[in-house]
This record gives structure tokens, sequence and C-alpha cells, in this order.
């Protein structure tokens, strides 16, 4: 592939929050733990579900045993509920379409469990000829370890001169320097484009046709 733009999937193409925050909610509700105003979400999320069910948590709270209890809790519930609230961001489509039809590849690298992944890729953006869609999946560490850029790069053969990594927060901009290849951070996710900055992104966006430029230069 001459060209790729792998993209981080909850606060970059997608606004989740609000779907994350209330299957979160629910599932603390329903083992009788305090809930969290959707507003305090956006700094809970971004390193899988298991570690947002950990933070949602009363601290002394936080075994093992009850995480996984609560995250298949969660699961089951937000994967009825995953697009009652959500939609991507505007411009994202037109990016998407445009991207394709400058033979540019579009990739997903998501922290979020793999099944959540393909059900909203598969139901947000049907027509995109995606060259990988990646999420959370066993023995696979989260990032910002950059084994799932590595292996996004594996299926779709790219020099890393002609890659970029677009996402919402630093755990995003550290992947992308732990994986050796440019990074985009977008001033319209969850997190503040001062985290952007102190994680080294390369380039900082207030648009998506910014990304398209950077893209086919």
């Amino acid at each position: 592939m001459k060209k790729l733009v792998i993209f981080d999937l909850d606060g970059t193409l997608l606004d989740t929050i609000s779907d994350l925050g209330q299957a979160a909610n629910y599932t603390l509700s329903l083992h009788g733990y305090p809930t969290h105003h959707l507003s305090s979400y956006p700094h809970f999320v971004g390193n899988g579900i298991s570690r947002l069910i950990e933070r949602v948590l009363p601290a002394e709270e936080r075994s093992e045993e009850l995480v996984a209890r609560l995250r298949h809790d969660f699961i089951d519930y937000y994967n009825h509920h995953l697009a009652d609230h959500t939609h991507p961001y505007p411009g994202i489509r037109d990016l998407l379409l445009d991207l394709t039809d400058a033979g540019i590849g579009c990739a997903v690298a998501s922290n979020k469990y793999q099944e959540g992944v393909d059900r909203l890729i598969n139901h947000f953006f049907p027509d995109i000829p995606w060259a990988a869609i990646e999420g959370q999946r066993d023995g696979m560490p989260t990032k910002p370890d950059p084994s799932i850029v590595f292996d996004i790069l594996g299926k779709c053969p790219t020099r890393k001169a002609n890659v970029l990594y677009v996402g919402d927060s630093g755990v995003d901009m550290e992947t992308a320097r732990r994986a050796a290849i440019e990074s985009v951070g977008v001033s319209w996710g969850f997190r503040s484009v001062q985290e952007l900055t102190e994680n080294y992104a390369d380039h900082i966006v207030n648009s998506p046709a910014e990304i398209y430029e950077l893209a086919i230069k």
C-alpha cells in the first residue's frame, strides 16, 4: 500500500462518550455501585473496557474478579445500545471517502473490544473499504503498546514514512511514537490539546479536512 492512515475510533472517528457512559452507569447500578456524571467519562475512557470499569469503581472494589464480572455485563448492555447516541464527528465521512478516492488506505486501531469495533464500523461506515479494522483481542496488548499498529502494517505493508496515525489522546500519540510513525492529534475528541502537545503530537488538527491535506502530501 502506498499510503495509509490509521485512525483511533472513540473520540476520533466517532463521538461514543454518551453510550459508553450510560453503559458503564447501567453496569454500576446493576451491582449497587454509585454512578458518574457523563461529563466525567472522557477522563475514564481510552485504555479499553476493563480499565474503564476499573476506573469507575470505588478504589477499594477494584479486584480483577469483579472487573471481569462487570465487564461481561457492560458488554452485554453496550452491544445492544452502542449506536443509541453515538455519531461520526462532522466531516469524518467525507474525509474517509476522499482518502479512499485518492487511493489512500484507511485502518482502525482501537482499544475497544473487537466485537464492539466491528459493530460500530459496520453500522456507521459500511461502505468504506477498510484496509484493516483492529480492536482489543486476547493476547494483544492495548495501546500505547504499538503491537496493534505493527499488526496492521503486517496486513497492509506500507513504508512507515507514508503512514499517519490519527487519535485524540496522549495514549494515541504515545502509540504512534513507539511505532515510529507520524502522529496527528485531533482537537475535537475526548482529551485536551494540551494532553496531545505534552505527548509530542507531530501535528494537531481542528478539522478532518486538515487530515486529508497531511495525507496527500
